[in-house]
C-alpha cells in the first residue's frame, strides 16, 4: 500500500481529526452565538469537545458528512464557475436577483431544495429502499396512477381558473 503523500492526506487526519475539529467549532459556534448555556467559553470547549468525540466514535454519522463536505466542495466550485459566467453575462450592471419575477424565484429555491434532498437521500444510501418503499410494493401500482391522475386534474383545473379573469 502506498504511503500518502502529504500529512492531510494521511487516515488518522482525515478519518479522525478533521471530522473531530470540524464539528468541534460548529458545535462551540452554535453554542456561543445562541448562548444557550451562557456566557461560559469553557463550558461550550467541553460541550463541543465531547460531542466532537462522540461523533469521531461513530461511524456512519462520519461517512455522511464526509460525503456531504465533499458534495458542498464541489457545490462552492460550481456556482463560483455560475457566477463567473454571471458576471461576464451581466457586465457592469450586474442581473439585479430582486427583478427576477417571483416565479423564478420559487423555481431556484425549489430547484435548490430538490437538489439538497437528493444528496440526502444518496449520501445516506437509502435510495434502494426508498424506491423499494415507493415503487416495489402491491399497492404501488395503483397509487401512483391515481396520483398522476389527480395531479393531472390540479394542473387542469389551475390552467382555467388562472386563465379565466373575472370582470
Amino acid at each position: 500500500m502506498a504511503e500518502p503523500a502529504t500529512i492531510l492526506q494521511h487516515w488518522i487526519v482525515t478519518s479522525f481529526i478533521l471530522p473531530f475539529l470540524l464539528l468541534f467549532f460548529i458545535i462551540f459556534g452554535i453554542l456561543q452565538k445562541s448562548k444557550l448555556f451562557g456566557d461560559a467559553k469553557q463550558l461550550n470547549a467541553f460541550i463541543a469537545f465531547v460531542v466532537g468525540l462522540i461523533f469521531v466514535g461513530a461511524a456512519f454519522p462520519k461517512l455522511a458528512v464526509n460525503n456531504l463536505i465533499l458534495f458542498l466542495t464541489v457545490a462552492v466550485v460550481v456556482m463560483f464557475v455560475v457566477l463567473i459566467l454571471w458576471g461576464f453575462v451581466a457586465g457592469e450592471d450586474g442581473l439585479k436577483f430582486e427583478k427576477f419575477p417571483k416565479p423564478i424565484k420559487y423555481l431556484i429555491g425549489s430547484g435548490i431544495i430538490a437538489a439538497l434532498i437528493i444528496v440526502m437521500i444518496l449520501v445516506t444510501g437509502i435510495q434502494n429502499q426508498l424506491i423499494d418503499l415507493l415503487f416495489k410494493q402491491s399497492w404501488s401500482k395503483e397509487f401512483w396512477t391515481n396520483f398522476a391522475f389527480i395531479a393531472v386534474v390540479i394542473i387542469a383545473l389551475g390552467a382555467i381558473l388562472n386563465t379565466v379573469k373575472p370582470k
